[in-house]
């Protein structure tokens, strides 16, 4: 594809006018100010009217559990434990593979429609999670879910040959979209044996972590009863976890001690601002820890406790609580916001050529329509991108250079916009999916959670 003539926001999150990008192959082959050569040109294929378009790079979301679409609206206005333990295990206790194969569809298509090429899920059923995704044309990092309470070696735990099974099968799928992370879902359900056992798996090779980590101030003062004093942050650095790469969901409950372990160690910290707030476990440290250099990203966290996967609201979030949290209106800035939300969360997943657009990186882009209200004025559209975009702007989300979703529109008159340039005014009137039957993934997802909540 050639995208003609559009707005970008380059890998310095500025944004570029008149531009063209060519895809081919799956990666971004040309960005230029004037166009091709004709010869070059044709080797594109389809041209993409830029006017009133702006291109960026596509959405990593670095925190998910795709299957929990099936409980949005279900577990409301709990604290996180009997969130959990009242409403969230129970049902999860009823979901089968089919169910997860199920939600996972229903996520990508929503992930799609608002910019996401590619995400960190952590759950069950990771085979048909990853059938969905591929399916879907999609990227994702998958981890088996963990609860790992008796004091014995991981070996001896079903899992470990379950997961061996998954590396070999799995990791690498579809040209890389696949990858599969080793998981350890707390401090509160893992043992020390555990911990140190997969570290000595994930040591040396290519493979990452993903966990959940001081997510609530429960979590933190039981672990310092359990672990001689010690923070999770603390424990886990102790038995050597931050060695291998690692994503860490959440940390909001964390200390000067805690962000220099993770510092140290680059550990990436997935913030998950809207669930965080919505189950009133806190505020990640989010503008100390970019201050320091921690490597932060973004994530939605499961329906359950965001009730969206629009990232968008996500890095809104990201950019504008902290200002007043911290009474620093520069607290984070939108290109911090911007980086979270792409690059960083393309790197937190080990794909360093992902998330900027840049000649030779992969073809993970979304085009988002800037002509509606809300775009203008914009002496300085990245502000109007991170204050006043939406995911619901959306109208191209391509992975890999390959389209999966698509809205269409109508042209109407030409009309002056407010970037000194005639431009054209859209409406969408269609969207599609071109790889995920959306239709057929809603009426299952509503009729499985129908089923299990009869059965709860």
């Amino acid at each position: 594809m050639l995208f003609c003539d559009i707005d970008l926001l380059d890998a310095d999150f500025a944004i570029k006018h008149h531009q063209w990008v060519g895809v081919r192959d799956g990666r971004i082959a040309y960005i230029g100010s004037v166009p091709p050569a004709p010869d070059e040109a044709a080797t594109f294929g389809e041209t993409y009217d830029g006017a009133g378009r702006l291109l960026m790079p596509a959405l990593y979301n670095a925190h998910a559990h795709a299957p929990m679409t099936l409980l949005r609206g279900y577990a409301e206005n709990l604290p996180l434990q009997r969130w959990l333990e009242e409403k969230c295990f129970p049902f999860e206790a009823k979901m089968t593979a089919e169910d997860c194969y199920w939600g996972t569809v229903l996520a990508c298509a929503e992930m799609a429609r608002f910019g996401v090429v590619s995400f960190s899920d952590m759950y069950y059923a990771t085979e048909e999670r990853a059938r969905a995704v591929l399916e879907a044309g999609m990227k994702a990092n998958m981890c088996e879910g963990l609860v790992a309470f008796e004091e014995k070696p991981y070996a001896e735990y079903p899992i470990c040959a379950q997961m061996e099974a998954l590396v070999r099968d799995w990791h690498g799928a579809g040209d890389g979209r696949i990858r599969i992370d080793y998981n350890i879902h707390s401090e509160y359900l893992s043992t020390e044996t555990v911990c140190r056992d997969i570290l000595d798996i994930v040591r040396g090779t290519d493979l990452r972590l993903h966990i959940h980590l001081s997510e609530t101030e429960k979590e933190v003062r039981e672990c310092r009863e359990r672990h001689g004093g010690l923070t999770p942050v603390a424990y886990f650095d102790s038995v050597g976890l931050f060695e291998v790469p690692v994503t860490a969901a959440h940390c909001v409950w964390v200390d000067d001690a805690d962000l220099d372990i993770l510092q140290r160690h680059g550990v990436f910290v997935a913030n998950n601002p809207a669930s965080n707030m919505k189950l009133g476990s806190g505020f990640a440290p989010i503008p100390e820890m970019l201050r320091r250099g921690i490597p932060v990203c973004l994530g939605s966290d499961g329906m359950a406790s965001n009730n969206n996967h629009n990232l968008f609201h996500d890095m809104y979030l990201q950019a504008l609580i902290y200002k007043g949290a911290t009474l620093d209106p520069t607290a984070v800035t939108p290109q911090q916001a911007l980086a979270a939300a792409t690059r960083t969360g393309a790197l937190s997943q080990g794909r360093e050529d992902c998330g900027v657009v840049a000649e030779g990186a992969r073809a993970d882009l979304c085009v988002l329509d800037i002509t509606g209200p809300s775009w203008c004025p914009a002496p300085d559209p990245v502000y109007n991108l991170v204050y006043a975009g939406d995911g619901a702007d959306v109208v191209l989300t391509m992975c890999d250079g390959e389209v999966i979703y698509r809205a269409t529109s109508a042209i109407s008159a030409d009309a002056s916009s407010c970037a000194d340039r005639g431009r054209i005014q859209h409406a969408v009137t269609n969207a599609e999916w071109p790889t995920i039957d959306v239709e057929r993934a809603k009426a299952e997802c509503a009729a499985r959670t129908a089923r299990i909540i009869s059965e709860l």
